[in-house]
């Protein structure tokens, strides 16, 4: 096959990648705490037989997750939690404890607060945060310690990763930290307020037009050398 062809298949299996990633931003743009993500590319250097030039081919092979905070939304809500500046909420799940934006919990039966998908959120020691069941009166202070009726009774742990580019997104809102994360200090946190998804959909969009002007430009380029080729072989068969 034609080393221009490896190439330009290399980058359309990228821009393909990128074009996945910039709908998955576009489907979350309302999704709360969501994180923009990006495709990171690398280039790949061949080297060719015969001692010619090297082959340079374009390899989409990570995805930078964007921190930047989102807006946030005022709900009201007395276990909707917003994190002001870094940090993460924690949550515990079966694969692990979970790193998450998404401040909206709810309380179960047994007091313990939950996030929409039924995982319990961790105070800094890595225990569940649970409330009394029936009391009204609950308060979250900007340190994140929670109180029922004046009374002190838990606290909303706040982590940083260890390594901010480090983090993986597991899906939805979740996140794994691969170098571990500590409790963070100085965290301000709201209550009654949801932070919004970070995406921009007016940038996203205008990518996605870039990536697929792109992607038909590479798909034109292989159908030129497809019938180059068709061309050559069957002069080659007369």
């Amino acid at each position: 096959m034609d080393n221009a062809i490896y190439a330009t298949l290399s980058r359309q299996s990228g821009l393909m990648q990128e074009m996945r990633t910039v709908a998955n931003n576009i489907a979350n743009v309302s999704t709360t705490g969501f994180r923009r993500e990006g495709v990171i590319f690398s280039e790949y250097i061949s080297g060719l037989e015969d001692n010619g030039p090297s082959l340079s081919m374009a390899y989409a092979n990570g995805r930078n997750i964007d921190l930047q905070q989102g807006g946030l939304t005022q709900t009201g809500g007395r276990f909707d939690f917003a994190i002001e500046g870094e940090g993460f909420f924690m949550i515990e799940t079966p694969q692990g404890n979970q790193l998450t934006r998404a401040g909206s919990f709810i309380p179960s039966p047994e007091g313990e607060l939950l996030s929409p998908d039924g995982y319990r959120l961790l105070d800094p020691g890595g225990t569940p945060v649970a409330v009394p069941s029936g009391v009204q009166d609950i308060a979250l202070a900007s340190d994140g310690t929670l109180s029922a009726a004046g009374e002190p009774i838990a606290q909303v742990g706040v982590f940083l990763p260890s390594d901010p580019n480090g983090i993986s997104h597991v899906g939805g809102t979740r996140f794994t930290a691969e170098a571990g994360s500590e409790p963070m200090e100085g965290a301000t946190l709201l209550q009654g307020y949801l932070e919004d998804s970070n995406v921009n959909p007016v940038s996203e969009i205008s990518r996605m037009i870039e990536v697929q002007r792109a992607y038909e430009l590479g798909q034109k380029f292989l159908d030129r050398e497809d019938e180059r080729i068709r061309s050559v072989i069957s002069t080659l068969a007369r």
